[in-house]
């Protein structure tokens, strides 16, 4: 099979997921550009950035016009995610591959694991804590800048639990903070960015975007429940396989 359809189907599948999900679906971009693409670690995460700042701004459109952005409490939650998404990209580039995919993996089996348990209601208004909200924030900037991921699946949670929105603003406010928490990230790795493969990247973002539409319809359709809990399976199965093919790689040759 081709690398270009390789990279539309796989640019396809994740968007779907993304659109479907509302958040996390974009964690199985780095798997993908490593083991279907050939992508090394360090490429893979600064290529996924350029994947995730392109659908989530797409996304953000969308839910901006629906009125389902707090941009006060996002920018923020997003301005203190700044600098260390910034110092997250730099790091990144210095890290040993192997170290690079195995923090990825424990993300992704994080993420994995906290889908398949059941989501606590959003309540009518909760304490908002300053000091807890930035040091969030500040957290969720560092995976996004080393990792590459956008971090719906840890961002949609926090702006419910620690801000204080409702679930439908808290994922619309997600990708505000996702989109400049990455485009941070990004600025921070614009040499390694000039090396990526746009052959491969460019037309991987675009079936994603195609592919997040789709996966909003879809969303319409089947229940929400049973995609994420699909979803969290295959994720969690992507995690355990990238596991194993670290500790394989660190083991006696």
């Amino acid at each position: 099979m081709s690398t270009l359809l390789l990279a539309l189907i796989s640019g396809g599948v994740i968007g779907l997921a993304l659109g479907a999900l509302g958040g996390g679906g974009s964690v199985l971009a780095v798997p993908a550009l490593i083991y279907l693409l050939g992508f090394t670690p360090v490429a893979a995460t600064t290529a996924s950035l350029v994947i995730v700042t392109a659908t989530s701004l797409t996304a953000l459109y969308a839910h901006a016009r629906d009125g389902n952005v707090r941009w006060r409490s996002g920018g923020l939650f997003a301005a203190a995610g700044l600098l260390p998404a910034a110092l997250g990209g730099v790091v990144a580039a210095d890290l040993p591959p192997a170290l690079l995919t195995g923090a990825f993996a424990v993300i992704a089996a994080a993420a994995s694991l906290r889908m398949l348990r059941p989501s606590a209601a959003a309540l009518d208004a909760l304490p908002v804590r300053p000091g807890r909200a930035a040091g969030t924030g500040a957290g969720l900037g560092a995976v996004t800048g080393m990792l590459g991921v956008g971090g719906g699946f840890l961002a949609v949670p926090a702006l419910v639990n620690v801000v204080g929105l409702r679930m439908r603003a808290a994922v619309g406010t997600s990708l505000l903070v996702i989109s400049v928490n990455s485009l941070a990230a990004l600025a921070a790795r614009t040499g390694a960015a000039e090396q990526l493969d746009w052959a491969v990247v460019a037309p991987f973002a675009g079936a994603a975007i195609l592919g997040a539409w789709d996966g909003k319809r879809l969303a319409a359709k089947v229940s929400g429940g049973a995609l994420r809990q699909v979803f969290a399976y295959v994720l969690l199965a992507v995690a355990l396989f990238m596991l194993i093919d670290v500790l394989a790689r660190l083991g006696p040759s």
